[in-house]
């Protein structure tokens, strides 16, 4: 274990954390419903709180509250909102969460993600789906999708633990190039809540499955220049540009499951005419685009001047320790050695969720959570001040480099 120097009241264990990104990552980890045994249904509270987004609970029903409003992203080409429910933890593990829908009118999709320790969770499936691995706290996320009133009246799930192959997470996060466009759209509302405000600090991707709850970075990016000179963290906050369920990152995509994986539908349509050079929607696809950037990610984070071709790695498919980047606001520079006179290799967004690859001692930083000389390697010449890193412990959480 690295020595460590650090002063603070109370230990990362016993304090509550100090800043919104910190009581994100808190609540993701350590917030508890009633313990329940596996194969034990219960009923989905769909009362409507902060972390939900264009939906509203009529007492009869949960309904769009407006069938104008949806992604920032996708600029009108769907109308949506989503209920995000409260984890729901196990005695025993589970791998399956199945769902009873009633009332069901026009686009209702019920999705389940499964914890995996930490700030990590796998994506978001559809309910009936079969979980990377077993787990011990679920959360499920009710989707209205369309402009023809879609409504739910009631969602009940009930999970267990079946058998079959388990497509555990890979060891490395995978990374793929693709065309990234800039987003812009300040004071319009992101897919999961957030309000776009100037030079953000964000991403979208075209499919839901990786689309952090709001004030959260579980799916997060890293998001470089081709030559590598800079790179960003973000949260993944939106989804877009132009289709929804376009996972191109996975083997096992929603739609499009012809296309090689890693190739956005947006790019084969517009390079080779694939679906008629049409998106899900049925718009003419203008650009290759397989990601969006916030602005202060697109201007600062890479200095880009116009749309490029970028090498985003999708964070959360891959293990490893994870810390979440706590400035409370801001962004936190990248340096390339473990002081703040090294190079700048980049930024990291607050609430961005990072791989820790290990750690090292260097120069004491007085930061977010204390006084520190432990600095995190989150990729290649990548590092950060642990001050900065909320991993709930005071002790380094990865090997020393």
């Amino acid at each position: 274990m690295l020595p460590l120097i650090r002063t603070r009241t109370v230990g990362r264990l016993l304090a509550v954390p100090a800043t919104a990104t910190a009581l994100a990552a808190f609540a993701a980890s350590s917030a508890h419903a009633d313990t329940t045994a596996a194969d034990t249904g219960w009923t989905v509270d769909l009362s409507v709180d902060a972390d939900d987004v264009n939906v509203v609970n009529d007492g009869t029903a949960l309904r769009l509250r407006s069938a104008q409003a949806g992604p920032a992203s996708l600029e009108g080409a769907e109308a949506s909102g989503q209920l995000v429910a409260a984890p729901k933890d196990f005695s025993e593990p589970v791998n399956r969460v199945r769902a009873e829908v009633a009332g069901r009118t026009g686009g209702v999709a019920v999705e389940v993600r499964g914890h995996l320790g930490g700030t990590a969770w796998s994506e978001w499936l559809p309910a009936g789906s079969v979980l990377p691995q077993a787990v011990t706290r679920v959360q499920a996320r009710i989707t209205l999708t369309g402009k023809a009133a879609p409504s739910v009246r009631s969602v009940r799930l009930t999970a267990d633990r079946v058998g079959g192959p388990s497509s555990r997470i890979a060891a490395a996060p995978l990374t793929y190039r693709v065309y990234a466009t800039r987003e812009g759209l300040v004071g319009g509302t992101t897919a999961n809540g957030h309000v776009i405000t100037d030079r953000d600090h964000f991403v979208a991707l075209p499919s839901r499955r990786g689309l952090s709850p709001i004030n959260t970075g579980t799916y997060s990016v890293r998001v470089c220049k081709t030559d590598g000179s800079l790179c960003e963290y973000a949260p993944v906050w939106d989804v877009g540009p132009w289709n929804t369920r376009d996972d191109y990152w996975n083997a096992a995509r929603q739609m499009w499951t012809d296309l090689p994986r890693g190739k956005p539908e947006a790019q084969a349509a517009y390079q080779d005419g694939y679906n008629g050079g049409k998106d899900e929607f049925g718009r003419t696809v203008a650009n290759p685009a397989g990601i969006d950037l916030a602005d202060g990610t697109f201007w600062d984070g890479l200095k880009l001047t116009n749309n490029a071709w970028v090498n985003v790695t999708y964070l959360w498919t891959g293990t490893g320790a994870k810390g979440v980047v706590g400035t409370g606001g801001g962004t936190l520079n990248v340096r390339a050695a473990a002081s703040t006179s090294a190079a700048i290799k980049g930024l990291a967004a607050n609430r961005a969720n990072v791989i820790i690859e290990c750690s090292v001692r260097g120069q004491s930083v007085t930061g977010t959570y204390g006084t520190t000389d432990v600095w995190n390697r989150i990729g290649s010449g990548h590092y950060i001040s642990d001050a900065y890193t909320y991993t709930g412990s005071d002790d380094p959480i990865a090997p020393a480099c």
